[in-house]
């Protein structure tokens, strides 16, 4: 079996899903797992399927006709996932009042400490209280074995104290 990685976007509405279901189911595709979202008035996806070596091409093909729908879809052959290291997974949590460069500080801190971001996962809310716009951030991520959990949570603890956010890493 090959894996492909398939990415959609396009005009959100009923059906997106479905379309993409059948092309895959008509090309003996299995879907194995996927992430997907409505963002201001777009539909987005990522997914994983296997097919049968012979139509792997065809279901690209097939998949790149849903452009006439308004949905994009671009399919990558992926790898098959290398054999699992030592590191450890870690999931990390974050709150605080929405600014822009959260992000960017704190994938700067997990990249200098050769952690990878397995998956993100954000979203902004109004606070209880004042109204103001809360950042939420929870992120799966890989940390290698020779990096020190405690040393890395003190490194985000640090950082969280200066951008005046809550953070959690378990």
């Amino acid at each position: 079996m090959i894996d492909l990685v398939l990415t959609l976007i396009g005009a959100d509405r009923p059906g997106l899903v479905e379309a993409v279901a059948q092309t895959v189911a008509d090309r003996s595709g299995n879907w194995l797992e996927s992430r997907m979202i409505h963002l201001a008035g777009i539909f987005a996806g990522i997914l994983r399927v296997e097919v049968p070596p012979g139509q792997a091409d065809a279901l690209a093909r097939a998949l790149e006709a849903l452009g006439t729908t308004g949905l994009r879809v671009t399919a990558t052959t992926a790898e098959r996932a290398p054999a699992a290291d030592d590191g450890r997974m870690m999931d990390l949590e974050l709150i605080g009042l929405d600014r822009p460069g959260l992000v960017r500080e704190i994938s700067q801190l997990l990249a200098r400490h050769d952690v990878n971001v397995e998956e993100l996962i954000t979203d902004r809310t109004s606070a209880p209280m004042s109204g103001e716009m809360l950042f939420r951030a929870n992120a799966r991520l890989k940390v290698p074995a020779h990096i020190d959990a405690v040393h890395l949570r003190g490194s985000l603890e640090r950082l969280a104290s200066d951008l005046t956010v809550e953070i959690k890493l378990e």
